[in-house]
């Protein structure tokens, strides 16, 4: 019985010629693939290739029955939609470099290795990227689960005329890297955000290191690199860049730590290419009068529409001392009847509305 049964075993196992057989085909499919959707995209613009684009890879992870995961489906159409679009042609998009930091990894994630990715030095640069036509996207960091919003990119979005068309969020992983061991670090580099989410565990494992701000994950890892005791707060990526070991995993003190990105791009708000996927979110921005009870009376609007708001944060008004902005998101798409009609009743209580996309709603990846 055991020798029948090897045999048999034996009999099921795949042959090479078999695999190399299905490469075949995957290979004829995936140029063939390719060449349609290059051709549909030479008639669209880069937004509406974007939004189409997240779409169908929507579409393919819930079909996904495995064995593979859905990161690794992922992966492989992210590459697979990246290289369609390069044939039309290609796609740039400005992020918040340099290589190797969270930014570039969520740029990855959402476009692909096939974009041209280009590292700006500031967020405001990649807002001009965009504005002034020097790239079809941008992505931005615009809120932090722990740290709040990202300050900078909302007063962009409050001068710039670009709109949010997307977002990436993504979950953080930090490590601690080094060329020592653990126990001889005496200075660890990172950004300032990095460091704050991992003060907690800094603090229990590490409490005599100096702790030193530097521009970005990507410079410290650079730093450690070359400083004999010292170590930085880095994604792996950024270590494996640099040669680092990793002296410690997943240090971020929240274990739901997702910083949210925004694609950015130049189509108008309510555009073709704005399309609802029944599962959307649209960000605005409003100004009201500096009078008693008219906060209140604008988020009873969205109380009375039905309309579940994700996030609302105030910042102050350059040169106006104690008035202040408001930026909202909330669940819904701008061609749904109840957002029109709270935008309706919002822009006769405000003294100032910009709506800045609409676009659909994402998991965070990673």
């Amino acid at each position: 019985m055991t020798a029948k049964k090897n045999t048999t075993q034996r009999a099921k196992k795949p042959s090479v010629r078999q695999i190399e057989k299905l490469d075949r085909e995957i290979l004829a499919l995936v140029n063939q693939r390719a060449e349609l959707q290059a051709a549909r995209a030479a008639s669209a613009n880069s937004e509406t290739q974007f939004s189409d684009d997240a779409e169908v890879l929507e579409k393919i992870l819930q079909q996904n029955k495995g064995p593979l995961s859905d990161h690794a489906v992922r992966s492989v159409f992210r590459e697979l939609l990246g290289g369609g679009r390069a044939m039309a042609r290609q796609v740039r998009v400005a992020f918040l470099g340099p290589e190797y930091t969270y930014s570039h990894l969520a740029a990855v994630e959402c476009f692909g290795q096939s974009t041209e990715l280009v590292p700006v030095g500031t967020i405001a640069a990649a807002f001009e990227e965009v504005e002034h036509g020097q790239s079809d996207f941008g992505l931005v960091p615009i809120e932090n689960s722990t740290d709040g919003g990202i300050v900078d990119t909302l007063e962009c979005l409050v001068r710039s005329p670009v709109k949010i068309c997307g977002e990436v969020p993504l979950h953080i992983h930090h490590c601690l890297l080094g060329i020592c061991a653990r126990k001889a670090v005496r200075k660890i580099y990172s950004k300032p955000q990095a460091l704050s989410q991992c003060r907690n565990w800094l603090s229990k494992h590490l409490p005599a290191a100096e702790l030193c701000a530097v521009a970005s994950t990507a410079d410290a890892a650079q730093r450690a690199a070359s400083e004999q005791g010292a170590a930085a707060i880095a994604s792996e990526q950024a270590g494996t860049n640099h040669s680092l070991s990793v002296l410690a995993r997943n240090i971020e003190d929240n274990r739901d730590n997702v910083t949210r990105f925004a694609i950015i791009g130049r189509e108008s708000v309510g555009s073709d290419s704005s399309q609802r996927t029944g599962n959307d979110k649209t960000s605005l921005v409003f100004e009201i009068s500096h009078q008693p009870g008219a906060l209140a009376d604008a988020m009873g609007i969205f109380k009375r529409q039905k309309l579940n708001m994700t996030w609302i944060e105030s910042f102050p008004m350059p040169g106006k001392r104690g008035r202040y902005l408001f930026f909202v998101e909330l669940l819904g798409h701008i061609k749904d009847l109840r957002v029109r009609r709270a935008l309706a009743s919002l822009e006769k209580k405000t003294e100032r509305l910009t709506v800045l996309g609409s676009y659909a709603q994402a998991d965070p990846i990673g």
